[in-house]
């Protein structure tokens, strides 16, 4: 046979399996009137395992049987999202437990953050509350969470995310150990100075404090004066405070301007962060379950076990429901060797009828799955 007729025949064949597909579908429908009238989930776990393992059985050689239960799980993720379009329109929306405002309230707003004045949180919550914020500082992030938690305050503000260093992992975690949801984001650009005491040259330098981050943002420029010890201290503002409160010209620290000027300090040298672009990407954080009318990005969190495919199955529900995906960061699970949670960014509204259905599947699918907040 030369190529034009094997396409022919392979034209024949396609069209057939659009033909049975669209009678799949209709079929599909039938179950979904059903499951509408019986209140029945969609989702049927145990059903789908078996479908999956006789069209491998089906199959003929090894390639044929994995390539069989791809398909056909894809054919069953399409098979579900029809399915809640129908219980959509049937009035069988998800109540996804938060209430849509038209702003959130920042008008006398109570608010913490961790570390000290002059801290990059305190400038974000400045930034995003105004400068007449009734803005107080704590010790550590989850003091932050609990303040929220406990309605002692009404609004913390989070480092998530640093264009340059990444994910603030830690972070992630404590979102999960707090019921409390993000409500709106921030980022404030990195510009970190190397700071001293009046007077103080870069000779006079021997030991550089700053957290952890702020020291390997600014790398390049510090690791050019081997001579510096570099220490870690809770973040960037405590470490501008602890030079001015020791009075030793031998000490800097690595802190934004807005620190040095609140604190006394003089620039020994600007700009040091090496990637000039570098912003760091804060989270702000309520009790109340809310979203505003116009928010565009929802994050939620799952967990899914060690297995091949499985991720790869769950993000299908966001694919075939079109939903598009801006992050995903893994944490393992503790206690749970080789098991994994993922924390993803999605483009979307709660009230969008494709992030309900997207959602929903996500949340029938795996395991704990938590909508962390939509803003």
């Amino acid at each position: 046979m030369d190529l034009l007729k094997i396409r022919d025949q392979l034209d024949v064949i396609d069209a057939e399996i659009v033909r049975l597909f669209e009678e799949r579908m209709r079929l599909v429908g039938e179950v979904a009137e059903f499951k509408i009238e019986t209140g029945k989930q969609v989702f049927d776990k145990g059903r789908e395992q078996a479908k999956i393992a006789a069209v491998r059985e089906l199959a003929h050689g090894e390639f044929n049987e994995q390539a069989a239960e791809e398909l056909f799980t894809q054919l069953m993720t399409i098979s579900r999202r029809y399915q809640y379009r129908l219980l959509e329109e049937k009035g069988r929306k998800e109540d996804l437990s938060f209430r849509q405002v038209d702003a959130i309230p920042t008008q006398g707003a109570r608010v913490v953050y961790q570390g000290v004045e002059g801290a990059y949180s305190h400038e974000a919550a400045l930034a995003y509350f105004g400068k007449a914020a009734d803005a107080r500082h704590v010790k550590t992030w989850e003091d932050a969470m609990e303040a929220v938690e406990s309605k002692s305050a009404d609004y913390a503000v989070i480092p998530i995310e640093n264009s340059s260093a990444g994910a603030v992992r830690d972070n992630y975690d404590l979102m999960l150990r707090h019921d409390n949801v993000i409500v709106a984001e921030i980022c404030i650009p990195v510009d970190h100075m190397l700071l001293g005491l009046p007077g103080a040259s870069l000779d006079d330098i021997r030991t550089v404090y700053s957290h952890p981050q702020a020291l390997m943002q600014s790398g390049l420029y510090l690791n050019a004066h081997s001579q510096w010890r570099q220490i870690s201290v809770e973040n960037t503002a405590v470490a501008a405070k602890k030079i001015i409160s020791d009075q030793d010209k031998t000490q800097a620290a690595v802190a934004s301007r807005a620190a040095g000027k609140l604190y006394g300090l003089e620039a020994l040298a600007e700009g040091i962060n090496h990637n000039k672009n570098n912003a760091t990407r804060f989270i702000i954080l309520a009790k109340d379950h809310i979203y505003r009318r116009d928010a565009g990005k929802v994050t939620i969190c799952f967990e899914l076990p060690h297995k091949s495919g499985t991720l790869y199955n769950m993000l299908g529900n966001l694919i075939y429901n079109g939903v598009n995906m801006r992050m995903i960061e893994s944490r393992p699970i503790l206690g749970r060797n080789w098991e994994y949670r993922f924390f993803v960014d999605v483009e979307g509204n709660l009230s969008d009828t494709t992030i309900q259905n997207a959602l929903r599947s996500v949340s029938e699918e795996a395991a704990n799955m938590r909508i962390l907040g939509n803003y």
